[in-house]
């Protein structure tokens, strides 16, 4: 099993289970503790502030809980977790997401990508066509392509890239953007990598963690010190994820 992985640091993910109506499913959870501020589009402890712990939880593909920020508070509650944190939630198979460290940055991945595409994407134009457009995993020896999933193949189902990176330094507010900006760049390039013409699915998440204490770090672009080592790192998680997911869709 590729996660937790033993060069972490840092990012020191647990997989966990937890239950809900449709079984039992795997989650990863990094209780990273005090000192840490975060900023994310999660669902659950998203923006920006003090989060003590993250989750990323593993559901089924045909969940329907209307309160998934609710789900994952009880969820992180039975495993312990306490005061505020970060909590993600993904189709996709958790235990095949992916790690990696660079410089003393550190990024764990996962990634469902059966329904993807670009994010301007100009044949969506409804939230009904955009639940219809969509680009599925080519047959082997070929790209990607839009419209009808491969013959002898069932439709995809949605997944998520969600992408969590720990940084030992502390980043300003505006360096705390762009290094979500730095991240999602890295993940677009590391799927075009993998053969996936998509600069993501409609449900990516991304949470970057960074030290409360210490001077702060005013740039985190991706030619920056500390930009340039996230921008690696995510790209060689994100890339090793989408590689697992596309062989085993196509095996």
């Amino acid at each position: 099993m590729p996660i937790p992985h033993p060069d972490a640091a840092l990012l020191r993910a647990l997989l966990v289970h937890h239950e809900d109506a449709s079984g039992a499913w795997p989650a990863l959870l990094w209780r990273a503790g005090d000192g840490w501020q975060m900023i994310s589009s999660a669902v659950l402890g998203g923006g920006t502030g003090p989060r003590a712990w993250v989750l990323n939880a593993q559901v089924g593909h045909g969940y329907t809980r209307l309160d998934p920020d609710r789900h994952l508070a009880e969820i992180a509650q039975r495993h312990g977790m306490t005061g505020r944190g970060v909590g993600l939630m993904t189709a996709a198979r958790v235990t095949e997401g992916a790690f990696a460290t660079v410089g003393g940055v550190e990024a764990l991945v996962t990634a469902g990508i059966g329904v993807c595409g670009w994010a301007a994407d100009p044949t969506v134009t409804t939230q009904a066509a955009a639940s219809t457009t969509h680009r599925t995993i080519a047959p082997a020896a070929t790209e990607p392509t839009a419209g009808q999933p491969a013959p002898g193949r069932a439709a995809p189902v949605p997944g998520t890239v969600n992408i969590v990176v720990a940084l030992p330094v502390a980043l300003s507010p505006g360096a705390m953007v762009n290094a979500v900006a730095t991240a999602t760049e890295a993940k677009v390039q590391a799927l075009l990598d993998a053969g996936f013409d998509a600069s993501g699915t409609p449900t990516d998440a991304v949470c970057v963690a960074a030290r409360e204490a210490g001077e702060e770090v005013l740039f985190c672009g991706p030619r920056s010190e500390w930009g340039s080592r996230l921008a690696r790192a995510v790209h060689t998680a994100t890339l090793e994820a989408a590689l697992r997911y596309r062989a085993r869709r196509l095996s």
